[in-house]
This record gives structure tokens, sequence and C-alpha cells, in this order.
């Protein structure tokens, strides 16, 4: 996500990013998807062979698999990539960074980086992935965003302390390798239950790092909000606001 907090250092950058190392079945089962239109946005009409870097459990995988493209996916994390490897049949799994895939030069045309960019080093990243695309390849950045203008979605990223916070002037860094960074959003809904936030926010880097006190906090906060205050049931089905950001820039 893009975060309107100080910008974090490279060891407290790779310690958030760790959290997200194992539960890849929890994360599978209550993160969202990301909407077709921000991927055939971000995807060139003649690409034929994708990297999803950072790919977690394939969520934007699959949205490459669909549109016919072959796909290697590579994250740091072998139990997140079990996961991809038994949703994405298709895809090809690896270990490995967006610093340091391990992979050839100028085998693919288009990279992705979906709700990862901001745990990797953007520079050296981006030196990398210029090297294994081929000439005049497109990187694409996405990540989605609970929709904090909607105003009851605002306060419970609060209460999840979600960090989301859309700023629309800002880009991300891409190295001096990229060229053309434009960026595009998606509005959509996400349908999910009371339970299904309460898991959701489980998933987030800040419940995964803190202490049993301030997650219980959180998620007994969450509850009143969520059943007391808003009025659902238990259970009950709601749509939750997002926004899909992407941004896509050319190899020099």
């Amino acid at each position: 996500m893009v975060r309107g907090g100080p910008k974090l250092d490279h060891g407290r950058r790779r310690e958030l990013g760790g959290s997200f190392r194992d539960g890849g079945q929890h994360y599978q089962r209550v993160r969202p998807g990301y909407p077709a239109e921000s991927a055939r946005w971000l995807v060139p009409a003649q690409a034929r062979d994708a990297l999803d870097v950072g790919a977690g459990t394939g969520k934007f995988t699959a949205l490459l698999l669909e549109l016919g493209l072959e796909v290697t996916a590579v994250d740091p994390s072998t139990d997140m990539l079990a996961q991809l490897a038994a949703h994405c049949l298709a895809a090809t799994a690896v270990a490995g960074t967006a610093e340091a895939t391990g992979l050839p030069d100028a085998s693919f045309d288009v990279v992705s980086v979906a709700q990862a960019w901001h745990w990797c080093d953007a520079l050296p990243a981006s030196t990398e992935l210029s090297r294994i695309l081929r000439p005049h390849g497109t990187l694409g950045l996405i990540w989605n965003q609970l929709d904090t203008s909607v105003p009851w979605v605002h306060r419970l990223s609060r209460i999840m302390h979600a960090g989301d916070v859309y700023r629309p002037g800002h880009k991300p860094v891409v190295g001096p390798e990229f060229t053309g960074l434009e960026g595009h959003v998606t509005h959509w809904q996400d349908k999910v239950t009371t339970t299904d936030l309460m898991e959701l926010t489980k998933s987030r880097s800040y419940y995964l790092r803190a202490g049993e006190a301030a997650r219980a906090k959180v998620l007994a906060n969450l509850d009143w909000y969520l059943h007391d205050h808003l009025g659902y049931g238990p259970d009950q089905e709601l749509e939750l606001p997002y926004l899909t950001l992407a941004w896509r820039a050319r190899k020099a």
C-alpha cells in the first residue's frame, strides 16, 4: 500500500516484510484479489511472458494467467509459493526477491509487483528487473487500498491500523532504467462478511508484528465497530470499497 508515514529504512522494511513469510494459507483465504481492469491496463497487448515478483499466494498471478500469458512467479516465502502452486497450476514458482531473482537476462515482456514494492529496495530492484526485461518491456506496480474517502471505511482503516492513505499526486520510486511512469485507479467493491474483516485484520503487518495485548485491543475495537456501532450481524455480508492503484513504466 502507499503509506503517508515516514520512509522505512532497509532493515525495518525487511523486518516488516518478513511478517508475511508464513501463514500463506490464511493470506490466500482472506486477502482480496485484484480487478481484471487493472491487469488489462497494465499488460501490453503484445506481451507473451510475464514475471510476477513478490507474488505471494498468486492473487495477481492468476490474472496474468487469465490474460493468456506464460507466467513465472517469484517470492522469498516457500510457504506462500506452496499456496501459489496449488492455485495457479500453470505458473512456474521460483524462490527469489525483486533485488535478486536469479532469472536470465531479457526473459520477460512484463514484470508485475503487486502489494510488494514497498517491501523492496526500489533502486536495486529496478536494476534487477530491468535486467530480466526485454527491450522496451513494462514494469507494473500494483496496490490494493481500502477506499478511505468513504467515511466508515476511513474509520475502519484506523481501527485496523491499515495505513491506507491515498495521495493522488504520489508516484512510487523507480530507478533510471525506467521511463514514462503513469498511473491508473480502479474503484471496486469486495463482498466480505464481518468475520472476513476480522480475519483480514489478522493478515495486516501491524497485527502480525504486534504483541498479544495490542492484538486483543484491535480485535475488540473492530468487533465493537462492526457489530455494535455499524449494526452488522455476525457473519453478515457487506461490500467493502477498495481502490486498486497501478503504475506502469517502460524499460528505457
